[in-house]
């Protein structure tokens, strides 16, 4: 897996790698010649807004490829908590959250006081003002005061999908 890529490297990488394939969504590049097994059910993905998307997708194709049943739930951020709320069955079921956030960084806090699961907080460098390319929200997770939050760098979807994977025992072996 090659994250934060090109179209333009899917390119060159296809010439010398041609089962490689470009996630758009993810803006990354991966090829499995593994031996496909059944997907281990129970992380999920909440993405704040639909500008988090990148991010959250990296995280999704991430957990994917190391075996993991994703459910990916979007538009969910503290502007329109009904909308999370909505949701709340599917995030019970879970095993592990990722929940990924820019400008202040507050849904992982509100996840982790509403759920038992561990929650995966995931910072992004979108926003403006003063979210401070993601360092608001890093310091916002990173003081959470909800049991059970624990961080991932700013943009680090790959180390969020690789964390839940790990957790819910999702490591494919070759």
């Amino acid at each position: 897996m090659v994250t934060k890529s090109s179209k333009q490297a899917f390119r060159l990488l296809c010439q010398t790698v041609p089962s490689a394939i470009w996630e758009e969504g993810a803006q990354a590049i991966w090829a499995d010649r593994r031996e496909k097994k059944d997907l281990i059910p129970g992380v999920a993905v909440v993405a704040a807004g639909t500008s988090d998307l990148p991010i959250a997708n990296e995280a999704v194709l991430t957990a994917t490829l190391m075996g993991c049943d994703v459910n990916l739930i979007t538009d969910v951020g503290v502007a329109g908590l009904h909308r999370l709320s909505n949701r709340m069955n599917e995030l019970n079921n879970a095993r592990v959250i990722i929940v990924v956030a820019g400008m202040e960084g507050a849904l992982p806090s509100v996840v982790g006081g509403l759920v038992r699961a561990p929650v995966n907080a995931l910072p992004t460098s979108v926003g403006y003002g003063a979210s401070l390319n993601g360092v608001a929200a890093l310091l916002g997770m990173l003081n959470s005061c909800a049991p059970g939050v624990s961080v991932v760098n700013i943009d680090n979807g790959f180390g969020a999908g690789y964390q839940a994977a790990s957790i819910v025992g999702a490591t494919w072996k070759d």
